[in-house]
């Protein structure tokens, strides 16, 4: 490998604000620490968590270099960093950690795994951490079982289209919502069953569901929209049924009246993917499961495009845009 540079380029953000707080510059390449690996990054994924630290809805210690996620090579190793996990220079891997929008990131070695052969490391970033939050869930928010009716808010987003593919192999019947009539084909490709127009005069979701189920509403709604959409959400699901609020696209979802939920016996969950992976068994049990749909099931991965790092501040104007369909990622 070449020698590992003294300086790189990243994002960094001082003060929260609009894309024009993302800094491009310079910035001293990062020693890892005993317990850290440093992975020189071939491809960075855009994820709506890096707006809500750019915007400060998450708040978060400045400066920041801003980026949960990327894909690459191994640079080096910390001094304490196990053999038991049997890494070496130059081993292809993708992670989950901070720091990502940067040439080199210094992550722990607990949250880095090996890319198995047959996928490559774009298709790998671009699965990480969104195929591994709608995995779990599926299987820990609400477990879904074969005939269930499931309710998939933006369809063709990156969870969205995860959620769709997963819920088809389960044998669900999803309706999912779209943003635009362009995104319906995509989102019947990605295995939704019944796709809504989610947009004023063009579809009705809470029409569509209640006679999808015989007005029994979904089992389970996966609402990654937030504000705009709660409450409708707690309106479409079924007695006893579960609305899983996992991300806050239109806004953080007020704070809840918990005595509504009587009406239906109804379950509020507001997971994050990290406390579902939150030991390295954990982690790596489910990675191999998505591994496993990428490499034998042939899963789709959809890569809305590719950005220059430099062209950052675009990456986060088309992710808020809501009109994107698939993941975002950076090149260094």
């Amino acid at each position: 490998m070449a020698p590992i540079p003294k300086i790189m380029k990243a994002v960094q953000i001082e003060q929260t604000g609009g894309t024009e707080v993302l800094q491009y510059k310079d910035l001293v390449v990062p020693t890892p620490k005993d317990d850290e690996v440093l992975i020189k990054n071939d491809f960075i994924g855009v994820n709506y968590i890096d707006t809500y630290f750019r915007t400060g809805l998450y708040p978060h210690p400045k400066p920041l270099v801003l980026g949960r996620e990327a894909s690459g090579t191994i640079a080096a190793l910390g001094s304490q960093v196990p053999n038991s996990l049997g890494f070496s220079n130059g081993d292809p891997v993708v992670y989950m950690g901070l720091s990502a929008y940067a040439e080199y990131t210094a992550c722990p070695a607990e949250k880095v795994l090996r890319i198995p052969d047959g996928i490559t490391s774009s298709d790998a970033c671009a699965a990480f951490l969104q195929g591994l939050t709608a995995l779990t869930l599926v299987e820990e928010t609400h477990k879904v079982q074969s005939g269930d009716w499931v309710l998939v808010l933006a369809a063709t987003g990156g969870v969205g289209g995860w959620l769709c593919q997963l819920l088809r192999a389960k044998g669900a019947k999803t309706i999912g919502t779209v943003g635009s009539q362009g995104k319906v084909n995509v989102a019947k490709e990605q295995g939704a069953d019944v796709v809504v127009v989610d947009q004023p005069g063009q579809g009705d979701v809470l029409k569509t569901v209640k006679d999808c189920t015989n007005g029994q509403g979904v089992v389970a709604v996966f609402d990654g929209v937030g504000k705009d959409t709660f409450e409708r959400s707690l309106e479409c699901v079924a007695r006893k049924g579960t609305v899983a609020s996992f991300g806050n696209a239109s806004g953080a979802v007020e704070p809840l009246l918990i005595s509504k939920l009587s009406a239906k016996n109804a379950k509020v969950a507001r997971p994050t993917l990290f406390n579902y992976i939150y030991t390295r068994d954990e982690f790596e049990q489910y990675s191999a499961a998505l591994f496993k749909l990428m490499i034998e099931e042939r899963f789709s991965i959809r890569i809305h495009e590719t950005y220059a790092l430099k062209d950052v501040a675009r990456a986060h104007t088309d992710i808020e845009s809501r009109k994107t369909m698939g993941k975002l990622l950076l090149k260094p």
